[in-house]
């Protein structure tokens, strides 16, 4: 995914109200942005970053501009424009990048399925193989030289995962994908400090026959892609 047009450089003065982000540009202007983000930000929204951010031709949009990437002090690179994630394992899929994932004829989004009401991110078909269930989640929280996920407490998580259980008892195939967009995470772990029922809940799923798959992804201000492989530990 190459960023075009190219992305523009400000400092972080600060985030809030959730969507919304202050910027200083390089001349001294303040400009507000789009933050496509409802999550805590732990470690990806401190005061005095680099925020790179893209710019919509969209006419409509009260704030056209919208926060990308961060490049903190100390060197690592965060997308937290979480809506890129679903894209991401998209074209990966496609470009056969996601060994796991490799054999399939269809790929849908966001189609209705669970007895929750829930949407899968992806969709994966052929005709000699069980359909593929893919919920992808995006991982930017960074503690003490480990990723974590999720990094507040998230019921809208634990659904999927409840979900997620119930297609694979049915026979089909599920996923639960960790997109790492951290440049600093080197594999994941659920948060069970932070949402202790997430922690269980994907305990069980793994038991259940959900597959958990990590992919990081690199990152810089003209274009991300997911590469590497990343192991998820189960913590005790």
């Amino acid at each position: 995914m190459k960023f075009d047009p190219p992305l523009q450089a400000a400092k972080l003065i600060k985030r809030y109200k959730r969507f919304l982000t202050d910027i200083e540009l390089p001349d001294g202007d303040i400009k507000t942005i789009h933050c496509a983000n409802t999550g805590a930000m732990t470690g990806c929204a401190e005061p005095g970053s680099t925020v790179w951010y893209s710019t919509s031709d969209n006419p409509k949009r009260k704030y056209p501009n919208s926060w990308e990437l961060t490049h903190t002090p100390d060197g690592h690179w965060i997308c937290v424009n979480t809506a890129r994630a679903n894209r991401l394992v998209e074209e990966a899929i496609n470009r056969d990048i996601i060994t796991e994932l490799q054999g399939y004829s269809s790929l849908r989004t966001e189609v209705k399925y669970g007895s929750e009401n829930s949407r899968i991110d992806i969709l994966l078909t052929a005709d000699d193989k069980p359909p593929c269930y893919i919920e992808v989640k995006s991982v930017t929280l960074l503690q003490n030289g480990q990723g974590y996920f999720p990094d507040a407490v998230t019921t809208r998580g634990q659904k999927h995962l409840r979900e997620l259980m119930e297609v694979a008892q049915n026979g089909n195939r599920a996923i639960l994908f960790f997109a790492i967009l951290h440049s600093g995470i080197e594999n994941v772990a659920a948060a069970h400090h932070i949402d202790p029922v997430y922690h269980q809940l994907i305990q069980q799923a793994e038991q259940a026959g959900v597959e958990i798959i990590g992919y990081k992804a690199v990152l810089n201000q003209n274009e991300l892609y997911l590469n590497n492989r990343i192991d998820f530990h189960q913590p005790l």
